[in-house]
Formats: structure tokens, C-alpha cells, sequence
């Protein structure tokens, strides 16, 4: 299996759970790797309660599943959806991680309204979910069925806390990318690339999937690269840290 011995923490994205991410985590546990899926806080409940977690009340329960699988493994990579993109690569920043895998990572906000959410949270408590963005028919990623403004402003916190991390990363990313996204602006995998040391960032573009791209017709593909990638850089972590820092 190539991915034998390795660990990963895979994060789904805003609203959503682990369920968005569920196929993609048992193509990389069956490629031999531990996988944890973490229910993110104020997530998988009522939408009201996403309304009282913090930008830091997320960042720690990411770091939290990387640390847990960093005691046991050598080997541990972060992966995201959306947010939980976001989230892996900011754990990226502050975790000696192998690698990182991301599917239309939320760095930037499509909606000119969502900066405006810190004050728009006064007047308006909740907005109609941006949810199933897919292709393929029949799928349903099983968001809220609404979306609170005042997470809306924690969302923000996140791409930026992500955003400032960048340049910390020191392990190889891999940012799959659709092509049409209605969530996500392609100004996110920008900022992504403007982030990142050069030579970090390999972006695979996604031509038959919308934003959950997780559960649309590119899954497959999206399965295949991951574990291809990851079981690429097994061991490279303890080569980095033997050779000392990049020049």
C-alpha cells in the first residue's frame, strides 16, 4: 500500500461535514494511510450553533487532529475542502507536516458582501446557504440549511490567519482547482500561489466539477493525485529536517 504508515487529518469545509469528504478519506485509507476526520466545531448540529465558534475555536481543533497524529506517525499530511483547506494549510504553517492537499481552498470570499459580514452580523443573523455546488446530480453535501453571518465573519478570520501562514509552509502542496466555482474565486488559488516559496505549489485544474469537487465527477481523479502525491514525499520530512533548512 503506498501510503503505509503515513497519517492524514482531512478537514471538510464551512457548514458542511464529514460526510463532503467521506469518499475521498476512504480512497486514502485504502491506500493503506490512518486518516482522521474531525466534526469540526459548531458543525454536524443546527446552524445556530455554529454562530458562537471562533476563528481560534477552529484553527485549534485542526492543529488538535494533526498533533494527536503527529505522536504516532513520521509521516502526516493535511487535506482540506473549502474552509477545511484553508484550515490544513494553516496548520500547514505551524506543523511539521509532509504535505498538503487542498480542493478549492476558501483564502478569498466570491461575495463582495461576506468582508462586511463583522457588520452585518448586527442586523441580519442569518443568510440562504451557498450549499450543493456540484455537477453530478443526486449529491447533496448536507450543509446548513442556513448560515450564520456572525460565522460568516469567523470564515473571514480563518482565510486571513491562512493567508499570513504562507510563507511559513516549507512542504510541497498540491491545490486541485475547478474551473467553475461558484463558492470559491479564482482569486483564492492566487493568493495561494503569491503565499507559497516558489516551487511549492503544483495546481491540478478541475474541468467536470463545481465547488464540492469532494463529491463531484473529478473525485476520482482528486483520489488518485492525492495518494500519488503524499506516497511521493513519505520520508521527505526527515530528509528536510536532516539537511537542514531550504536555502
Amino acid at each position: 500500500m503506498p501510503l503505509a504508515g503515513a497519517a492524514v487529518a482531512l478537514f471538510h469545509g464551512f457548514t458542511s461535514g464529514p460526510h463532503s469528504v467521506a469518499p475521498w478519506a476512504q480512497a486514502l485509507a485504502d491506500a493503506g494511510a490512518r486518516v482522521e476526520v474531525p466534526l469540526l466545531p459548531g458543525h454536524g448540529t443546527r446552524w445556530e450553533d455554529l454562530e458562537s465558534v471562533s476563528a481560534e475555536d477552529l484553527r485549534a481543533a485542526a492543529r488538535r487532529t494533526v498533533d494527536e497524529l503527529l505522536r504516532d506517525h513520521e509521516d502526516v499530511a493535511v487535506a482540506g475542502h473549502s474552509m477545511g483547506g484553508a484550515l490544513a494549510l494553516d496548520a500547514a504553517a505551524h506543523r511539521p507536516v509532509t504535505a498538503a492537499v487542498v480542493v478549492n481552498p476558501a483564502l478569498r470570499f466570491a461575495s463582495p458582501l461576506a468582508p462586511l459580514a463583522p457588520a452585518l452580523k448586527h442586523l441580519v443573523r442569518s443568510v440562504a446557504p451557498i450549499a450543493d455546488d456540484l455537477v453530478r446530480p443526486g449529491v447533496s453535501e448536507h450543509a446548513y440549511p442556513r448560515t450564520p453571518v456572525a460565522a460568516v465573519a469567523q470564515l473571514g478570520r480563518i482565510q486571513a490567519a491562512a493567508r499570513r501562514g504562507l510563507p511559513r509552509i516549507d512542504s510541497p502542496v498540491l491545490a486541485f482547482a475547478s474551473r467553475t466555482d461558484h463558492v470559491v474565486p479564482a482569486r483564492s488559488i492566487t493568493a495561494l500561489g503569491q503565499g507559497l516559496s516558489p516551487g511549492l505549489l503544483t495546481v491540478r485544474p478541475l474541468y467536470n466539477s463545481f465547488h464540492v469537487a469532494t463529491l463531484d465527477w473529478d473525485a476520482p481523479l482528486i483520489h488518485e493525485e492525492s495518494v500519488r502525491f503524499i506516497a511521493g514525499l513519505l520520508g521527505s520530512r526527515a530528509h528536510r529536517a536532516v539537511q537542514g533548512p531550504r536555502a
